[in-house]
């Protein structure tokens, strides 16, 4: 990184707990609080780090960043964390660094900061609904877009109304044509990004034959937080 950036941490941003797990355990991060505001931190390579969990959807993303950079002094924001893809057929744990983020909401474009050695590639788009319709499907990768998620452009908002630069690492850990995630399987996860337990148990006793496919998106969520946090602190390093 360069100069204007060593004067304050980096702050790596997640939605749910599961993506910032790896994270804290390769860095060794301790908890705390700051003004309120609960966060694991620590240091990588001399840098003050700090990590936090925003909760599922724009909303509590936005909230939680404005947060985080009232709270601490951050040169560098890194959105961490697991996305779906339109392609069906990219592998699962494939890494996303996209050159623009669209909210769909707005239609706003979000440009991230370069950071490390990647080259930027496709688009991501932002939105709070679950999208599976195949036209539209069809219609946002004819627009670019190679995946989905709920909370990048919003955190990318606030970092632009407060001038701090800010990057995406982000893994596919599931594909919106394999029709696994929907209304049902997305509400087993609260908002929060905690499990549902109450949910799941009703979910798997209405669905029992549904296990090996759950087994098969959690095992993938794992795969794509563990890439997009391995390749987060890699740019870091050598940024």
């Amino acid at each position: 990184m360069d100069g204007p950036e060593v004067d304050g941490g980096i702050a790596f941003i997640c939605a749910m707990p599961m993506e910032a797990r790896p994270l804290v355990r390769r860095l060794s991060l301790r908890r705390t609080q700051r003004n309120g505001l609960a966060m694991r931190t620590g240091a990588l390579d001399g840098r003050e780090v700090f990590v936090i969990v925003t909760g599922m959807g724009t909303t509590l993303a936005t909230s939680a960043t404005e947060r985080l950079l009232e709270a601490v002094d951050v040169a560098r924001v890194v959105v961490v964390g697991i996305t779906g893809a339109l392609d069906d057929v990219v592998p699962i744990g494939t890494l996303v660094i996209p050159e623009v983020v669209i909210h769909s909401a707005t239609g706003v474009e979000h440009r991230p900061a370069p950071l490390g050695h990647a080259v930027p590639r496709g688009t991501m788009w932002t939105t709070d609904e679950l999208l599976s319709d195949p036209a539209v499907l069809a219609g946002l990768r004819g627009q670019g877009v190679v995946s989905l998620d709920m909370e990048t452009a919003a955190i990318a908002q606030v970092c632009e109304q407060r001038e701090v630069p800010w990057s995406v690492f982000r893994a596919i850990s599931d594909r919106a044509t394999d029709e696994i995630v929907d209304e049902a399987v997305f509400n087993l996860t609260r908002r929060d990004g905690t499990p549902n337990v109450p949910a799941i148990v009703r979910y798997f006793v209405s669905h029992p034959g549904r296990v090996p496919r759950m087994a098969r998106l959690a095992k993938g969520a794992k795969q794509a937080a563990e890439a997009a946090a391995d390749a987060a602190i890699r740019a870091c390093r050598h940024g």
